[in-house]
């Protein structure tokens, strides 16, 4: 039989129904599943034999769902920092890049961020990168909960040659991988800036054909929008609707720049939204419209963009960030409030994914992806209203106890899957590797 384990945390926080603090109640997992919610009292009285894990000063809430990185990308954190996103990209990040990344390089990557992003409370991240396979693995080894976006354009990388060799190796990774629990994929065309309409074409139709998400970055820079001005004649969203990309498969990141229309547009056609504030910050981007995104419909999730434009892979401070972002850009101090955020980083992200039926809320029945945060400290006290403390005081070190599918990957601060020295020696490795080309 497989085993039981109730957990009672101070304040068990389900995000469904939004706003929900439960005090004096447990959660029973069995296996990978949440198998009950119920009063403590109640808890000890049912499962009397069971394992009793006693959390007297966190709360517990469902794993934070990273909607846009590129974890491998750790290995360049701070290799190029205060820079405009295109000199960043084609004087910098696309060099080191086609030197440096391999199979070895986006495994060990990877797998640095997952640690990271762990330790920090994330447990399922939708990434998009190259190498494919080595993201799966590396979300196998670590226990993360992984959807591999499979990178795709025009011009030849390290990685693949043309367009069609991107597709190529994209559809074997995802062939290789089908029926493995914990890991799914996405095509993930790099921009509209890279890819051709017919390559779109292309995506549409093998993402119809095998029920595949879409994961692309648009409407990052004004720059982006001017050069598709220039070369089509509308805005990237506008020839996006017109090939048939737009569509609830879609999870478009950063959208930093879009008018009234194009927000309503995204909201027609059911588009979710991968949200970086941190990211749009450094890089200058400018200020999403989350407040009216959300007011007109568009599901919007919080993504931490690479570690090498963030640069740190912290889903909490982000959400912190965008929360904050939402009231200045607004001017309106009510617009989201930590609930909502909190929300945005949980069951927002899952539903963008199509996972919303298995993570993003605590109910019965769904995957026991949780997290517990000590709110005893300092800093988090004292404790009015628990949410507000998460979103706006608590930091990712506070988090104790991560579990993904019921497995225990972090207790006590304490990795599970990974050594942190091993990872430590192989960042020094890859730094000095970099450093010295």
């Amino acid at each position: 039989m497989t085993s039981i384990v109730c957990l009672h945390p101070k304040y068990l926080i389900p995000v469904e129904p939004r706003a929900t603090v439960l005090s004096e109640h447990a959660l029973v997992m069995q296996g990978e599943k949440i198998l009950d919610i119920l009063s403590s009292q109640q808890a000890q009285q049912r499962y009397p034999a069971v394992q009793h894990l006693q959390l007297k000063e966190h709360a517990l809430l469902p794993g934070l769902v990273n909607l846009h990185t590129h974890a491998a990308m750790s290995l360049l954190r701070g290799l190029a920092d205060d820079l405009a996103l295109m000199d960043w990209l084609n004087q910098h990040i696309w060099p080191a890049e086609n030197q440096h990344v391999s199979d070895e390089f986006v495994f060990d990557g990877s797998v640095l961020a997952m640690a990271e992003m762990l330790r920090g409370g994330t447990t399922t991240i939708n990434d998009m990168y190259f190498h494919h396979e080595a993201v799966a693995r590396a979300g196998l080894h670590s226990g993360m909960r992984t959807v591999v976006g499979c990178s795709v354009l025009e011009f030849p990388t390290a990685y693949a040659k043309n367009a069609d060799d991107y597709l190529a190796k994209a559809m074997a990774a995802q062939a290789a991988f089908t029926g493995q629990a914990g890991v799914a994929f996405r095509l993930a065309p790099h921009a509209p800036y890279t890819v051709s309409d017919d390559t779109f074409r292309k995506i549409i139709a093998l993402a119809e054909r095998h029920q595949l998400g879409i994961h692309c970055h648009i409407h990052e820079t004004r720059d982006e929008i001017d050069g598709s001005l220039s070369q089509y004649g509308v805005r990237p969203l506008q020839r996006l609707h017109d090939l048939g990309l737009l569509s609830a498969r879609l999870i478009a990141a950063h959208v930093v720049h879009a008018d009234d229309s194009e927000i309503a547009l995204l909201a027609r056609q059911g588009v979710h939204v991968a949200h970086n504030p941190a990211s749009n910050l450094k890089l200058a981007s400018g200020l999403a419209r989350v407040h009216a995104m959300q007011g007109a419909g568009v599901n919007v999730g919080i993504g931490t963009d690479g570690a090498a434009s963030n640069n740190k892979l912290d889903l909490l401070g982000d959400l912190r960030l965008a929360a904050l972002l939402a009231k200045a850009e607004s001017a309106n101090p009510t617009a989201l409030n930590a609930a909502a955020a909190l929300e945005m980083a949980t069951l927002s992200g899952a539903k963008a994914l199509g996972l919303d039926e298995q993570i993003g809320s605590l109910l019965p029945g769904k995957q026991a992806d949780l997290i517990a945060i000590d709110l005893s400290a300092i800093e988090t006290q004292p404790v009015f209203d628990p949410i507000s403390h998460i979103v706006y005081a608590a930091g990712r070190e506070q988090v104790s106890h991560v579990w993904v599918r019921g497995k225990c990957l972090m207790q006590e601060r304490q990795l599970t899957t990974m050594q942190l020295g091993l990872l430590q020696e192989k960042a020094r490795w890859w730094q000095r590797r970099i450093a010295a080309a």
